[in-house]
């Protein structure tokens, strides 16, 4: 679980986020959805260690994250940038296999139960016949289900993703995202993944995020669409409003 405690994070003179408290919950899939601009980068940036926090606290595992070390985040947190990834020495299971590292010994040395990790993890994002392949011959989806395998070895409670369909056609995006809410829930995984699809957000995410600056709201997926802050939030994007009406008309 992912816990805010007054936050407040921005930039030079700009205020992005003030005074959030909320959760993001384990066994669930959120979306973390706004404007370009309003912030979803620098907070997750932030909740992985990477970014600055103005002010507050961000909570994981029951413990302030400006009190743990590099790797102890490495064994809470895991993050999956928006990043194209093209490895062309590596085969894919040593891509994965980097997610061991904050267990492996002082010289990176691979132990039995680390190569099992490694091969539960590709034979989760379905990628197992890929294991012996590099990444420049493979497709963009079929790279980040990659990138996703060495999140999983890394065997954390908390996986990020910034913007994980970004590279991706329709179905692929949505085959994708299924199978993140698939680890949510099967693997109690707190997954937080930062998206423009509000249509993928509002079918398959068991909650939503919304930016909407100073504020962020987190509710589960149905109430946030009742709620009119994604109506308000896109209200000048005919797409996001022909979505949102098509939704608000089934949960009616």
């Amino acid at each position: 679980m992912i816990q805010f405690e007054n936050i407040k994070l921005g930039y030079g003179s700009r205020t992005l986020i003030a005074n959030l408290s909320a959760k993001i919950c384990a066994g669930e899939l959120t979306a973390l959805v706004g404007r370009n601009g309003t912030g979803k980068s620098t907070l997750l940036r932030a909740i992985a260690g990477l970014g600055d926090i103005v002010d507050g606290k961000i909570i994981i595992d029951g413990k302030d994250i400006t009190s743990l070390t590099a790797p102890e985040m490495a064994t809470r947190v895991a993050f999956v940038t928006t990043d194209k990834v093209r490895i062309t020495n590596l085969r894919c299971r040593d891509v994965v296999a980097l997610g061991r590292a904050p267990y492996t010994n002082w010289i990176g040395r691979m132990q039995q139960s680390d190569t099992r990790i490694v091969e539960e993890s590709l034979a989760s994002v379905g990628m197992s016949e890929y294991a012996d392949k590099t990444m420049d011959k493979m497709s963009d989806g079929e790279c980040q289900r990659i990138m996703i395998a060495r999140a999983l070895a890394q065997q954390t409670p908390i996986i990020l993703l910034d913007e994980p369909t970004a590279f991706l056609d329709l179905p692929n995006r949505y085959e994708l995202c299924s199978l993140l809410k698939k680890l949510a829930h099967e693997e109690r995984k707190c997954i937080l993944f930062s998206t423009h699809e509000l249509d993928i957000a509002t079918t398959l995410c068991d909650s939503i995020a919304l930016i909407a600056p100073p504020q962020l709201y987190v509710m589960p997926t149905s109430e946030m669409i009742q709620s009119g802050h994604i109506e308000r939030m896109f209200s000048g994007d005919n797409g996001s409003a022909k979505i949102i009406e098509n939704l608000l008309r089934r949960t009616k």
